[in-house]
């Protein structure tokens, strides 16, 4: 399940490694070319909604075989599509179909006791990492060895091997829920309102997790710019910093089930407090504000990490049979403070430089600081 978790969310993600390449073979614009990964996201973003919930009305393990073999598909049609239009086609499917990660964490979550779900959510969160981790470098050093179309290809091969071992693999599970679709659809948004427990979770990780995208969106801005005047290759090189938090996700979730979800939301805000102080010294350029930009980032990656399996095993305990759906309005809010906090970070960077940036994620996390003490003093539990 980790390893599919890994593999799927990567075919969202090699895409944004291939630009140059794909602009380069088809003849195109790089503005163009970068269509492919801004449709990709789109893609899973929509489906994240359109189809996580379906996760309650029908059985997951066809469910998300059929999943994977349709990205299988799209796969295959982006490596051999012959123009621009048709690979931006299939790359929108490969991102509606690659939700198999938010089908598979609420499975895994039913599959074990109560005092084990958030090792599991841990185990499960870390392939995740890891696939979003190693999915620029997959495409990057396989498209300039191979050309562009070869990550495609490879991936198109590899997830079909996956739909073919999950469907042996998986375990049968009855519908947890017999209603129509669009029932589905409006349960998600009512558990908003109706789940405070799912509330606080959602509005917390959607603080930290604009936080994130803000320091990351005007992350190559500061190195690009002045006082560092570095490549791209340098933010790549940060990037790999987060592979710690790929081995953190299993710790925090049997933290998660000894302690309960609140301490480590609170250690992971603390956290996020403390990472945007440290990441402020790195505005200062040379080698010392590359210590503390790598020490900022993977202190912030941490928080954010550990933050999402502590929410994942909160929402997860409150309704079984609706944990898709539970998953489903999370998600879509974690995307939604994402989507804002890049917008956020671009704009305070243009008006205040990186010290607004860095106070943003200091916002963002005193905002999750007061949706968890909220619930807290609520009694909306563990």
């Amino acid at each position: 399940m980790a390893l599919a978790c890994g593999v799927s969310v990567a075919n969202v993600y090699f895409p944004q490694a291939l630009t140059p390449l794909v602009a380069d073979g088809l003849g195109i614009a790089p503005g163009t070319a970068a269509n492919l990964a801004t449709v990709t996201q789109l893609g899973y973003a929509a489906g994240i909604f359109l189809l996580v919930p379906l996760g309650d009305r029908l059985p997951r393990r066809p469910l998300i075989t059929v999943l994977l073999v349709v990205t299988a598909c799209a796969l295959l049609a982006a490596g051999l599509a012959p123009a621009a239009g048709p690979l931006v086609a299939a790359g929108a499917v490969v991102g509606l179909a690659t939700v198999v990660p938010q089908l598979l964490l609420p499975l895994a979550a039913g599959l074990v006791a109560p005092d084990r779900r958030g090792a599991v959510i841990g185990t499960l969160q870390g392939g995740l990492i890891g696939g979003i981790l190693l999915a620029r470098t997959f495409g990057g050093v396989l498209g300039e060895q191979l050309g562009w179309r070869a990550p495609y290809l490879a991936a198109a091969a590899l997830t079909a091997l996956l739909a073919l071992a999950l469907g042996l693999a998986l375990p049968a599970t009855p519908p947890a829920v017999r209603d129509r679709y669009p029932a589905l659809l409006a349960d998600t948004v009512r558990l908003l309102r109706t789940e405070p427990a799912l509330r606080r979770s959602a509005l917390g990780q959607a603080a930290l997790f604009g936080g994130f995208s803000a320091t990351w969106t005007a992350l190559a801005l500061l190195l690009t710019g002045p006082p560092y005047r570095l490549g791209a290759q340098a933010l790549g090189l940060l990037a790999l910093i987060g592979a710690a938090s790929m081995f953190c996700a299993p710790a925090a979730g049997r933290r998660v089930d000894r302690h309960g979800p609140d301490r480590v939301n609170a250690w992971c805000t603390g956290a996020t407090l403390a990472a945007a102080a440290v990441l402020a010294a790195g505005g200062t350029g040379g080698a010392t504000g590359l210590v503390a930009l790598a020490a900022g980032l993977l202190l912030l990656d941490l928080a954010v990490q550990c933050g999402q399996v502590a929410n994942q095993a909160r929402i997860f305990a409150l309704r079984p049979e609706a944990r898709s759906r539970l998953n489903t309005a999370y998600m879509t809010c974690s995307f939604l403070g994402g989507s804002a906090g890049s917008w956020l970070g671009i704009r305070l960077h243009a008006q205040l430089g990186w010290p607004g940036v860095c106070g943003l994620v200091a916002l963002t996390a005193a905002a999750a600081l007061a949706a968890l003490r909220t619930g807290v003093r609520a009694g909306a539990g563990r």
